[in-house]
């Protein structure tokens, strides 16, 4: 029974510029109100983070995770394949995991869906043997994405647009080798690889809008040489996904893909910094039990 649960809520209070400790008081006040057994703990870094959620999954607790991508995502991954169940309160600022897997950005619908208790497993990625849940991508989007993690000034999800645009005006092509299940590799020539899990990320980019969380297979979008201009008129069709119809984007579908350029470059997922390129990437699947709505529920 979903009422017997014992939850552990690990939040990050700085996260989203503060989201996660405003929201803090509310999430406690609607649990008590529900009467239910949790105890709350301020995460202090990604490593203590894990550390309890870990603890709290092996004391027979389900960990809760109240954070952005970053940190739901690195915990994620360190409960994959523990048999370990994972909730999710939205509390960054993206929340691109949550919103793909219908979770309200709000907190009483949030807490609404934790409560119901209804489970779905997910695939969960790994790049270099770091694990994560949402897209790993490098090129111009880990450039920009390194931009939106210095940005202090600007909250919620327009920082990802303001990096986008600062990481354009001093961009130069890169050339990607992308070898996928050992069997097809692509030459390409532009802007970025995306290796997918989920379908969206920075803060509500659809960057691969047909991707599946449970279908043991990324989806790899690689976007071609264009002009700037043409880049900049494209931008806006990310947020729909229609940006995959366009001549210079190319998609394809693996389990296992090696990545390299011909300049260095880092590998972010989930808006954090998980390696370098080279890399190779695999998927685990099912490897992960998150408390959500049922695949496939109006969103």
């Amino acid at each position: 029974m979903n009422e017997q649960r014992r939850y552990a809520v690990i939040v990050n209070p700085s996260s989203g510029g503060g989201r996660g400790g405003r929201a803090l008081p509310e999430v406690e006040r609607r649990l008590r109100e529900r009467g239910l057994e949790f105890r709350t703990v301020t995460s202090a870094s990604l490593e203590h983070g894990i550390e309890q959620a870990i603890a709290a999954h092996e004391g027979g607790e389900l960990p809760v995770v109240m954070s952005g991508d970053g940190l739901i995502g690195q915990i994620g991954g360190a409960l994959a394949g523990r048999g370990a169940t994972m909730g999710i309160l939205p509390g960054g600022r993206g929340n691109d995991l949550a919103r793909v897997l219908g979770i309200p950005a709000e907190i009483e619908g949030a807490i609404e869906v934790l409560t119901a208790g209804s489970e779905r497993e997910i695939d969960v990625g790994e790049v270099n043997g770091s694990r994560f849940l949402g897209i790993a991508s490098t090129g111009f989007d880990s450039d920009a994405n390194r931009v939106a993690n210095e940005t202090r000034f600007i909250r919620g999800g327009l920082v990802y647009a303001y990096a986008a645009l600062r990481t354009l005006a001093a961009w130069k092509p890169a050339t990607f080798t992308v070898t996928l299940d050992g069997a097809e590799t692509l030459t390409v020539t532009g802007y970025s690889v995306a290796v997918a899990n989920s379908r969206a990320y920075g803060g509500g980019m659809f960057i691969a809008p047909d991707a599946e969380l449970d279908d043991g297979r990324f989806d790899i979008v690689i976007g071609g040489e264009a002009g700037k201009l043409r880049f900049l008129a494209n931008l806006p069709k990310v947020f729909k996904g229609t940006h995959v119809e366009e001549d210079e984007v190319t998609v394809r579908r693996a389990s296992v893909v090696e990545v390299s350029a011909d300049r260095p470059f880092g590998i972010y997922a989930d808006g954090e910094l998980l390696s370098d390129l080279p890399a190779r990437l695999r998927v685990l699947e099912r490897a992960l039990r998150v408390v959500a709505p049922p695949a496939g529920a109006p969103r």
